[in-house]
């Protein structure tokens, strides 16, 4: 039986698409897992673009209205399955999104992981996504309103019996004007996972693309996403540093015997 987990935002902007492909290739091409995709964002389908996808003659949305079955869907990008959304406003008619839970049931004993793309916020389409789901992400930037709106999105679901895995800071600059991470997750009352620094890389990335992961596996961005993906595998995860890291901690250790 497949992990069925919703990345969530409460607002677009934040990285919550980003997040979800370097997540699904990390999980799939770094710790062999069987991972699939689903872009359930029909409105703003931008999953499948993040990955140069342009065309997909069978979407969720054909899916959801019936005319195909969800394996006929199924895109491939390196070791993951990508299940995109139309990029068509026109095939929005006619969608049935309650339908989600069932039609992904389909593929659950096809996967390791199942990662839904929901949109933001908490309308129809984010609900459909949520109620599809075991588990839910959050993702947020470190900032007041960003991290109220997670404590709202809690509770609605908070009689859902949906587990809450906890948070990932995404953007952050440790600036005086963002939140620490003691405060949000004593706000919250759930454990910030992973905290992602700002990096201009990440959008060449997008441009080229490519998730980070692949592209640059040894920024600090790719470090942070392998070391959430090992944690929600369950896998022990030793990050190899280079050769500069480890003069550094050396330098480190001396200065700390010195004084």
């Amino acid at each position: 039986m497949a992990r069925i987990i919703s990345i969530f935002s409460s607002k677009g902007g934040v990285g919550k698409t980003t997040l979800t492909t370097n997540l699904g290739l990390a999980l799939s091409s770094k710790f062999n897992k069987k991972v699939t995709l689903i872009d359930c964002n029909l409105t703003s389908s931008h999953l499948s673009l993040y990955l140069g996808i342009f065309y997909s003659p069978i979407t969720l949305n054909k899916v959801l209205r019936g005319e195909y079955r969800i394996e006929e869907a199924i895109q491939t990008y390196q070791n993951m399955q990508i299940i995109p959304a139309s990029l068509s406003a026109f095939d929005l008619e006619g969608v049935d999104m309650v339908k989600l839970p069932q039609i992904i049931s389909g593929l659950d004993n096809l996967n390791d992981f199942i990662i839904l793309d929901s949109a933001p916020g908490l309308g129809r389409e984010a609900l459909s996504a949520l109620k599809a789901s075991r588990e839910v992400l959050f993702v947020t930037m470190p900032l007041v309103s960003s991290v109220l709106d997670i404590v709202r999105a809690q509770e609605v679901l908070r009689e859902s019996g949906i587990k809450q895995l906890g948070i990932v800071l995404n953007m952050v600059r440790n600036a005086s004007y963002e939140m620490r991470k003691e405060e949000i997750e004593q706000l919250t009352g759930l454990k910030v996972l992973a905290s992602i620094p700002y990096d201009n890389e990440v959008y060449r990335s997008a441009a080229l693309k490519q998730p980070i992961v692949a592209l640059n596996p040894k920024s600090k961005v790719s470090k942070e996403i392998f070391r959430l993906a090992a944690f929600i595998a369950g896998i022990e995860y030793l990050e190899k540093k280079s050769f500069i890291e480890r003069i550094g901690d050396k330098f480190k250790i001396i200065r700390a015997f010195r004084f």
